[in-house]
């Protein structure tokens, strides 16, 4: 009893490491490993992917976070494995000169007939401190952090989200020069020369889709609302944006392009109610500017910092507002503007180079709303996956976290789609989190082995792992640790 009460306490954490490896070895991901550094450069590669799947941290906290689970043993480690930070930097650096090939073979293994569809977006990611020279820049923030240098991330994906390739880029990068850069590495990396590329409206310059066109390359991407107004007034088409309970969809052509314009009531009301917020925050902003008893009058001053205020509140276009000589502020809405604006909640414009015949006004629609697969696999590389911050402070190291991050994504990408559709809607990292509390022990008698086992697994993961198709995983412990 004291011998089976003390493995008890020694059991390992172990049900989403045997899911992982389950995928890894069904994927053949050894075979595309197999020529990136020493057999223990490559356990702790694959060491740091899990981890950043089922507890990023820091390759510091590695080892710590590492104690108590089967992360070692998994990776085909010493079960004393110290994972020593230098060891982790070492093994990480392989991937700088073997990158391109291990992404070739990545895409090659998951599209053997190419992609027709790719999905395109960026996000950014700050730094703790400086972060290294030339690639850590100030720039626009996405995550609202404009106080910290940062780098950008441009990531492509197909239409079910499972990432094709990430870059690195500086953080002050302006985002229509980032579009070109792609399509050139994607048709030389990847052999991608016949494929629609929807990507969002901070790439949509006439330089890039010029450029588009002149590879033959088709594009779905979304126009400003400025550019929606302009379209709205030249074909006089007020009378036809009202939206009712459904969503509506109308194509026109205008100057030789392609438009369609979408509406929907969801959007509509998130438009209303994103509208009221600003004004509603202003004009508390302002009332308050306007009740400061100041010592000294400076109109032009007061002027210029109501200007701020509303600019940051992005308020700045519903106002009309004076300071006279004796420092009174006065503000008025612009009624006109906001019943305007009103008129066209909801709706936003889409513009594609694709004929009819090739895609319908509902595929266009449809591109776009793939999107919405890139911020998920944002979410997930920048959440689940904890990104950031990042504290390093080589630039190539900065690279080749990004790069861990990314293949750590794509696994689970890969598992998210065969869930998915066995009807599963749970991120995979934190099904995988859940599966850790089973759990892998060793009676032990004296210095012998007596058996392996595997903890009960608790009731309520039992359907989850049928449904998954993983009973079969746990029904005994794996045959490299059995006695």
């Amino acid at each position: 009893l004291s011998a089976e009460r003390i493995q008890l306490n020694q059991a390992l954490d172990y049900g989403g490491f045997a899911v992982l490896n389950d995928a890894w070895s069904r994927l053949h991901l050894d075979e595309i490993f197999a020529g990136l550094g020493a057999p223990r450069q490559r356990g702790l590669l694959k060491a740091m992917i899990y981890s950043r799947i089922l507890f990023p941290c820091p390759k510091l906290s590695l080892a710590q976070r590492a104690h108590g689970t089967w992360l070692a043993e998994a990776c085909g480690l010493d079960p004393t494995e110290s994972f020593d930070e230098d060891d982790l930097y070492a093994a990480m650096d392989q991937l700088t000169g073997y990158w391109v090939s291990l992404e070739k073979q990545l895409y090659q293994r998951t599209f053997p007939q190419s992609v027709s569809l790719v999905l395109y977006d960026l996000t950014s990611v700050y730094f703790e401190g400086k972060g290294p020279e030339h690639l850590a820049q100030y720039g626009h923030s996405r995550d609202h952090r404009g106080d910290r240098p940062q780098v950008v991330l441009a990531v492509a994906t197909d239409t079910d989200g499972l990432p094709l390739h990430v870059s690195v880029l500086r953080g002050n990068r302006n985002d229509t020069q980032t579009l070109q850069g792609l399509l050139h590495m994607l048709r030389r990396r990847f052999g991608i020369t016949d494929a629609t590329f929807v990507f969002d409206g901070g790439m949509s310059s006439r330089i890039n889709l010029a450029a588009m066109n002149e590879a033959k390359l088709g594009f779905v991407t979304r126009l400003s609302m400025a550019t929606l107004r302009t379209l709205v007034e030249e074909l006089g088409l007020e009378n036809q944006m009202e939206l009712g309970h459904h969503q509506q969809i109308m194509e026109v052509t205008h100057d030789s392009k392609r438009y369609v314009i979408v509406g929907g009531q969801w959007r509509q009301q998130r438009d209303q109610e994103r509208r009221q917020c600003r004004i509603a925050k202003a004009e508390q902003e302002l009332k308050r500017l306007a009740a400061v008893k100041r010592k000294k009058v400076d109109p032009q001053k007061l002027a210029s910092q109501v200007g701020r205020t509303l600019q940051r509140l992005k308020a700045h276009k519903y106002f009309t507002y004076q300071v006279d000589p004796q420092g009174h502020l006065a503000w008025a809405l612009k009624a006109d503007l906001i019943a305007d604006e009103a008129q066209q909640d909801g709706w936003y414009l889409l513009h594609t180079n694709e004929s009819v015949e090739r895609c319908t006004q509902a595929q266009v629609l449809g591109h776009y709303k793939g999107l919405l697969d890139v911020e998920e696999a944002f979410c997930e590389l920048k959440s689940y996956l904890e990104v950031r911050p990042v504290h390093h402070r080589r630039q190539d190291r900065v690279v080749n976290h990004v790069r861990l991050c990314f293949l750590a994504y794509w696994l689970s990408a890969r598992l998210g789609g065969e869930w998915r559709a066995r009807g599963e809607t749970e991120e995979v990292p934190r099904v995988l989190r859940h599966l850790q509390t089973i759990r892998l022990g060793r009676l032990q008698m004296g210095h012998q082995v007596h058996r392996t086992i595997i903890t009960e697994v608790p009731p309520d993961l039992n359907e989850q792992l049928r449904r998954l198709g993983l009973a079969t995983l746990f029904a005994s412990p794996p045959k490299s640790v059995a006695s």
